[in-house]
C-alpha cells in the first residue's frame, strides 16, 4: 500500500537570523522568520509527510503556541515526524521538493540539504530530491520578500 502527500510552506525574510534551508545554514544576510528556524523545506516535506499519512499538518503536532518548539532546530521537527508515521505503520519511500527564492543561490547547499533529510528520513540519498527555482522577480518572492517551498512524498507500508 502506498499514499502520496503534498506540502508547502512560505516564511518572510527577517532581519537578525541565519537562514537555513534543509538543516544546512545557508550564506545571506537574512533568515526566516518563524517560531523554529524557519525551515521551509523541512517544514513543507513535514506536512507532505503527515498529509500522506492521514495525521493533519506540522502545526497540529508541533503547535507554534508552545515554547518548547520555540527556535528549535526543524530537524529534529523532521524525526518526530518520521516517528509519527512510523507508528502509523509508514515509512517514505520518496522526497521530490522545490524551493522558489529569487535569493540566495542555492545550488551549492543542495547536496547537503539532500543528505541531511534523507538522513533524517532513515532512507537513501536517492529517494530525496530537491531542486531551488527562481520566480523570476514576480511577486513577493520575486521581491526577495521570502522563500517558499513545496513537497510531494510517498509513503509506503513498513509492514
Amino acid at each position: 500500500m502506498m499514499r502520496i502527500g503534498q506540502g508547502y510552506d512560505v516564511h518572510p525574510f527577517a532581519e537578525g537570523r541565519r537562514l537555513v534551508l534543509g538543516g544546512v545554514p545557508v550564506d545571506h544576510p537574512h533568515g526566516l522568520k518563524g517560531h523554529s528556524d524557519a525551515d521551509v523545506l523541512i517544514h513543507a516535506i513535514c506536512d507532505a509527510c503527515l498529509g500522506a499519512a492521514g495525521l493533519g499538518d506540522l502545526g497540529r503536532h508541533f503547535p507554534d503556541t508552545d515554547a518548547q518548539y520555540k527556535g528549535i532546530d526543524s530537524r529534529e521537527l523532521l524525526k518526530g515526524v518520521r516517528e509519527r508515521i512510523r507508528d502509523h505503520g509508514w515509512r517514505v519511500a520518496n522526497v521530490d521538493s522545490t524551493i522558489v527564492a529569487q535569493a540566495p543561490r542555492l545550488a551549492p547547499y543542495l547536496s547537503a540539504m539532500r543528505d541531511n533529510i534523507a538522513t533524517d528520513l532513515g532512507i537513501d540519498a536517492g529517494g530525496v530530491n530537491i531542486k531551488a527555482t527562481s520566480p523570476e522577480k514576480l511577486g513577493f518572492l520575486g521581491r526577495e520578500e521570502g522563500i517558499a517551498a513545496y513537497a510531494v512524498v510517498l509513503l509506503e507500508s513498513a509492514s
